[in-house]
């Protein structure tokens, strides 16, 4: 893949995400968005090392790490969004008010 074609793949994700993260209210979109936003990270930290030095695999470990980062984010995110769901029978944002109790 082009060197720009990655970084404007890249860019378009992390926009996705951005915007989805700002505008959702639902918390199962917004962990969803943060997934995009993660993913082109990696994208970019793939894309730099091999632009730079191929010989070195610093961004490709990197990004195994952000991988392990977001592998833990889907397990631990959804079974807090279920936690949340039980008790306040919605996963929107802006009505979970957890620290008012």
């Amino acid at each position: 893949m082009i060197f720009e074609h990655a970084l404007v793949l890249s860019a378009f994700l992390f926009s996705i995400g951005i915007y989805g993260l700002i505008t959702s209210r639902n918390m199962v979109r917004a962990l969803m968005c943060l997934e995009l936003i993660l993913n082109a990270v990696n994208i970019n930290l793939v894309t730099f090392s091999d632009f730079f030095d191929r010989r070195q695999l610093k961004g490709n470990i990197f990004s195994i790490f952000v991988i392990a980062v977001a592998a833990a984010e889907a397990a631990i995110g959804p079974a807090i969004v279920s936690s949340i769901y039980r008790n306040r029978k919605s996963t929107r944002i802006n009505q979970s008010n957890l620290l008012n109790k």
